[in-house]
């Protein structure tokens, strides 16, 4: 039991004993991973079982190559053949990706203890930070794209829907679209009420000629695993 707490429960050789130890606390420690992640948020369960199920693997692979270079040479080789694809997810789901990795290697070298503490301290982290809405203050920013008639003055066109719903809103650029017969006008917009964009939205479509303004956010996270 001390080495659980001063070192590697593996220290003293690979038996089934300590092996069924490491893999059960991989997947109580991936179960905890999960629920971290799923705190507060929306998610898909699809990714949620598989990071709950990603540490208990990558332990038994960090326990199977352990000491074996000829066996890591392989797993390496491996890894790199394989293409990992998912749905589009964000810098979290990704740094909850390699939160479940580490403990999956951590447990598989056998260092439970310190598989815990980073657990704890990690997770913990995470759930204070989101919380207190750590980094949200541009959260409001987001890309507006008008499209209008190339006859259009666009000049203070849109200002009084503007002061009624945004706090800001600046034109960063202006392009023309169809054949030179269309401007796309792009703006950086912080709204007052983000629940209020079907609204704003309508507002703007009276005044473009009902036509395309789609609205998102400033920087786009979508990544490809």
């Amino acid at each position: 039991m001390s080495s659980f707490f001063t070192g590697s429960v593996l220290d003293n050789g690979f038996s089934i004993g300590p092996v069924l130890i490491c893999m059960a606390a991989a997947v109580v420690y991936g179960i905890a991973v999960a629920a971290v992640y799923m705190t507060g948020r929306h998610y898909n369960t699809n990714f949620v079982i598989t990071l709950a199920l990603l540490p208990v693997t990558v332990e038994i692979i960090v326990m199977i190559a352990n000491g074996n270079i000829g066996a890591g040479i392989a797993v390496a080789g491996a890894f790199t053949l394989v293409r990992f694809r998912s749905i589009p997810g964000n810098s979290r789901d990704m740094g909850a990706i390699f939160f479940a990795m580490a403990i999956g290697f951590v447990t598989g070298m056998g260092y439970l203890f310190l598989g815990l503490v980073f657990l704890l301290i990690n997770g913990g982290m995470n759930l204070v930070l989101s919380a207190l809405r750590f980094g949200g203050g541009r959260q409001k920013v987001r890309v507006l794209r008008i499209t209008i008639p190339e006859n259009m003055d666009y000049d203070g066109l849109f200002d009084s829907v503007f002061a009624g719903y945004a706090e800001s809103a600046e034109l960063e650029q202006v392009k023309t679209t169809n054949m030179g017969s269309l401007y796309e006008l792009t703006y950086h917009i912080r709204l007052k009420e983000p629940e209020a964009t079907r609204d704003f939205m309508d507002a703007l479509r009276t005044l473009n000629g009902n036509l395309n303004i789609p609205i998102g956010r400033e920087h786009s996270e979508q990544t490809e695993l």
